[in-house]
């Protein structure tokens, strides 16, 4: 019952896109399904030189054998949707013949986006992304939002996706799951209110899905050395450490530079204990320590990276399986093969 969940243990911008290109070419699965809440978070994939910003396509795009698909507890833009499969397959993605959303998903609309832009509260006060999908998501709550099956330029694209998921894991085939944003956004175990518009959790991924939690294999939590979010809310020790000016760059959704703080224990033991991970995928070793850029094996990391992981793994219980430490997709140390 090959089932794997990939989901964040901070505030996003843990580099899940990433762990999950990489174990799509790795691991080869038939299908590679992005959960979350929708369009309000983009994963970055660099492979082969070139960068992807996708928030819509699963990162798994990379591996030219997976099926790619949007779970039902989704939303979807559909303007940004068909957009983004004609600029990947633009570049040789080849994604639009392998590309599917579950009829079920939520449709966001003009209105929502121009509805939370108009919201003191949300636009100043939440600092939310300004994609529709937290008033999406309220009216879906209410039963009053359109789902994907009811708009035209979706209808190519709909799949029964519990279906397939569940048929490729009853035959013995990997599913990996995508999830999106990061523990503490959560709606329910986060920050809240300063969160997005669902819970976030393995849990969740697997419920907007469609697959039960006792087929999940797998499940690792991303993870880097230190803070970042977007965003207002809480965030400890925030600007007590020196982040490259890569890392504070512009986001795929919004363009404000990211707020950067010290590695927050307890938020990642609380992840660890609500997520319970089989592995915590470690990212980010090359900007916090710029020596471990090009090193292939865990013994030839440094010694501050090295001892950041022992404490990690004694504080949690839960060894780090994959360390990445560049921007490739293919720049990671993959433990599980020890």
């Amino acid at each position: 019952m090959p089932c794997v969940i990939v989901c964040g243990s901070q505030y996003g911008d843990e580099g899940k896109g990433k762990v999950v290109a990489y174990l799509s070419l790795k691991d080869k699965p038939a299908y590679v399904i992005r959960g979350g809440v929708g369009p309000n978070a983009g994963h970055n994939v660099r492979y082969k030189g070139k960068e992807f910003e996708c928030r819509h396509v699963p990162a798994g795009f990379v591996s030219p054998t997976a099926q790619l698909r949007l779970g039902a507890g989704s939303l979807v833009d559909s303007e940004l949707l068909v957009k983004e499969v004609r600029e990947l397959d633009d570049v040789g993605a080849d994604v639009e013949d392998r590309m599917g959303l579950d009829g079920n998903c939520g449709v966001v609309a003009k209105e929502h986006i121009d509805g939370e832009k108009d919201s003191e509260y949300l636009n100043k006060q939440i600092g939310s992304m300004l994609s529709g999908c937290g008033k999406a998501a309220s009216e879906r709550a209410m039963r009053k939002l359109k789902t994907a099956k009811d708009i035209e330029e979706l209808k190519p694209f709909i799949r029964d996706v519990a279906k397939e998921a569940n048929d490729a894991i009853d035959n013995g085939q990997l599913v990996v799951l995508e999830g999106t944003q990061g523990f503490g956004l959560s709606l329910y175990h986060g920050a809240y209110p300063y969160t997005t518009s669902k819970d976030t959790s393995a849990s969740a991924v697997a419920s907007d899905v469609g697959i039960a939690p006792f087929l999940v294999d797998d499940v690792f939590l991303a993870v880097k050395p230190y803070v970042t979010r977007a965003g207002m809310g809480p965030m400890k020790e925030e600007g007590a450490v020196y982040i490259h000016e890569q890392e504070v760059r512009s986001g795929v959704v919004i363009g404000d530079r990211r707020r950067a703080a010290s590695f927050d224990w307890e938020l990642v033991q609380r992840a660890a204990v609500i997520n319970r991970p089989t592995g915590f995928a470690l990212t980010n070793v090359d900007r916090l320590w710029s020596d471990n850029v090009g090193v292939k094996t865990f013994e030839g990391l440094t010694v501050e990276t090295k001892a950041f992981i022992s404490e990690l793994e004694e504080k949690t219980g839960v060894p780090v399986s994959l360390i990445s430490n560049g921007p490739e997709v293919e720049d990671m140390i993959d433990r599980r093969e020890e």
